[in-house]
């Protein structure tokens, strides 16, 4: 291996990409680990480069990954060419027999809330789309929860969907369901599907989007964009330049972008390609929420 030519090229990657900067990014001499020497010089290169630029391991691994498909297809190693093409990733065609039911494109304002009563009440307020996020161990209480917000929707053109409790939404009747990526392995995605519900699932860059591709879902979910109090992240915010090339990749599926959006920050988002803007506390804790979700909607209406 040439370590003048890999430094080079990675060199090369980051300044053609600094707006992929997110979380800690690494100095080039602590990017170099012992293990790149047995890779090809372009193969180790991005994988040190994406160190450089602050992706996790697995996330570097996996665009590494996909710049070695793209330059095996186009026969040339190109520094400025991220890669966005489904087939570089691995990703299956569509259409596919084994997806999940289809929900639209753009899901618009989509307000994650903490009970049924906040449902309906942003239902009553024309929000699209609504989230049941009830966090409760008494599933009697659950159970009650959700098909009170089932009712809390009935009329109002609002698609609900289920934070966690799948067996509870397939039997309340919703609309659809969102799992986060410790989910999918315990859930029956199986049996989910064939009950007819959309599935919505949670990522945080590269190596989950994969992982979530796998089972087709109706919808993406992509964050954090923005730093959130709300949760603790395991992952650093991602911000809009990530955010853009994962709207660019995952272009098959509706989006959903989440994270710490406000009115601010929201032109950066909808210029994305994320065809949907989640929001919790830009909601719920406004001094007026039905007046703050019709400015989000008229934001997003408008695309800007």
């Amino acid at each position: 291996m040439d370590v003048n030519t890999l430094q080079a090229l990675a060199d090369a990657v980051v300044a053609s990409h600094l707006d992929m900067t997110a979380g800690e990014p690494v100095s080039a001499s602590a990017a170099q680990h012992a293990a790149d020497t047995a890779l090809p010089t372009e193969h180790a290169a991005v994988l040190q480069a994406c160190r450089r630029l602050g992706f996790v391991e697995r996330d570097a691994d996996c665009v590494a990954q996909a710049w070695l498909r793209q330059t095996n297809r186009t026969g040339r190693f190109d520094p400025q060419a991220w890669p966005h093409e489904p087939q570089d990733f691995d990703l299956r065609p569509w259409p596919r027999p084994d997806a999940f039911p289809a929900c639209p494109q753009q899901l618009g304002l989509y307000a994650v809330l903490p009970n049924a009563s906040w449902v309906g009440r942003m239902a009553q307020a024309g929000v699209p789309t609504v989230q049941l996020r009830f966090k409760s161990e008494d599933q009697t209480a659950v159970r009650r929860e959700i098909e009170a917000a089932v009712r809390a929707v009935e009329g109002t053109g609002a698609l609900l969907f289920i934070n966690d409790h799948w067996q509870e939404a397939i039997d309340a009747g919703a609309y659809g369901l969102h799992l986060g990526q410790e989910d999918l392995a315990e859930a029956p995605l199986a049996r989910i599907r064939a009950s007819g519900l959309r599935l919505g699932v949670s990522t945080h860059g590269y190596a989950e989007m994969v992982v979530a591709d796998q089972v087709s879902p109706s919808y993406l979910a992509l964050g954090a964009v923005f730093p959130t109090t709300l949760k603790r992240m395991a992952t650093a915010p991602q911000g809009p330049g990530r955010l853009r090339a994962y709207a660019r990749l995952m272009r098959q599926y509706p989006l959903v972008a989440i994270g710490g959006i406000d009115l601010d920050k929201l032109p950066a988002v909808l210029a994305s390609g994320a065809g949907s803007v989640a929001v919790v506390r830009a909601i719920t804790s406004a001094p007026n929420p039905e007046e703050a979700a019709h400015t989000f909607m008229r934001a997003i209406a408008s695309g800007r």
